[in-house]
């Protein structure tokens, strides 16, 4: 499955990265058993070091090789994240992930400093050019953290064909709309990027999310697609309140630090963080810790099955 070059649709879980203790080391053996964990949960695929995976803290020998292990590891199509601040370092993540037999490559544009539109479309276009058609390519916009692809930089890359598809995290609505209309003359795969959004996106057009919270609850995620698939409103409806309550405390603390949180209480090793914290937010991360003990075994029964 690892390599299956099918359309990524449905729900891909961007799963964190569990590393070793007191350094920025990956740590393959605890995310195998993360990775399996998550893939019992049902979802459809797997996103490798993307934003929830906090790809910035790893060097690239350490994608590399976490990347590689990974993808013979997984029972699932894997998409690995491949952006890199410059375009060398995206290649040769993409050149190793290929080599990996990964079912695609997301991309950011490049991040820290700025860069104009026509910089960014020569940017992917150089990309393209080199990757030469050997995995798909998806467009990876995420605004908050880096440079933003604009809804009229989006059509004019998808409209040249090179792209698989696009994963949207800037949780706009009205960028959402501009996509659906290039979805509906240029075929290629919507993903939403933004867990709350999916209930409004999928029955709009979608065609499925990579989803953070299903780093930690994957159940929920895939059981709210699966309710929306069979036009199950009711039970959507009971399971998008569900992600509201747990992403109102996602919100509350830094990028990712939930979701780590949230795993650890469900006994996967992601109990690391990447700067130290005050009193006040350790009080509220053990706050969060303790509803979420309480209220993980409500959503669990409340969770359609879903496959082994």
């Amino acid at each position: 499955m690892k390599g299956d070059p099918s359309p990524a649709s449905g729900v891909y879980a961007a799963v964190a990265t569990p590393r070793v203790s007191d350094s920025i080391e990956a740590d393959p053996a605890a995310l195998f058993d993360y990775l399996d964990a998550i893939v019992r949960g049902g979802v459809d695929g797997l996103v490798l070091f993307g934003s929830t995976g906090e790809f910035v803290h790893f060097d690239l020998a350490d994608r590399m090789r976490v990347a590689t292990l990974a993808s013979k590891r997984c029972r699932v199509p894997l998409l690995v994240n491949v952006s890199h601040s410059s375009l060398v370092g995206a290649l040769d993540l993409a050149e190793c992930a290929m080599e990996a037999g990964v079912a695609g490559l997301l991309l950011m544009p490049p991040y820290f400093f700025r860069y104009s539109e026509e910089q960014i479309f020569s940017f992917y276009s150089k990309f393209v050019s080199v990757v030469d058609g050997q995995a798909p390519i998806y467009l990876y916009n995420i605004p908050q953290f880096t440079n933003p692809i604009s809804a009229p930089l989006a059509k004019r890359l998808l409209s040249t064909g090179s792209f698989a598809g696009i994963k949207d995290s800037g949780g706009d609505w009205h960028m959402f709309e501009a996509l659906q209309a290039v979805h509906a003359d240029v075929p290629f795969q919507l993903l939403i990027g933004n867990d709350p959004l999916y209930i409004r996106a999928f029955p709009a057009g979608a065609d499925g999310v990579v989803s953070g919270v299903a780093g930690a609850i994957p159940e929920l995620m895939v059981s709210l697609d699966r309710a929306l698939r069979a036009t199950d409103l009711a039970k959507a409806g009971q399971l998008h309140a569900r992600l509201e309550e747990f992403v109102g405390w996602v919100n509350k603390f830094p990028a990712t630090l939930a979701i780590k949180r949230a795993a650890c209480v469900r006994g996967w090793k992601l109990d690391h963080s990447s700067v130290p914290f005050d009193q006040h937010t350790l009080a509220e991360i053990s706050a969060f810790e303790q509803w979420f003990r309480e209220w993980l075994p409500v959503v669990l029964s409340e969770s359609a099955p879903v496959r082994a």
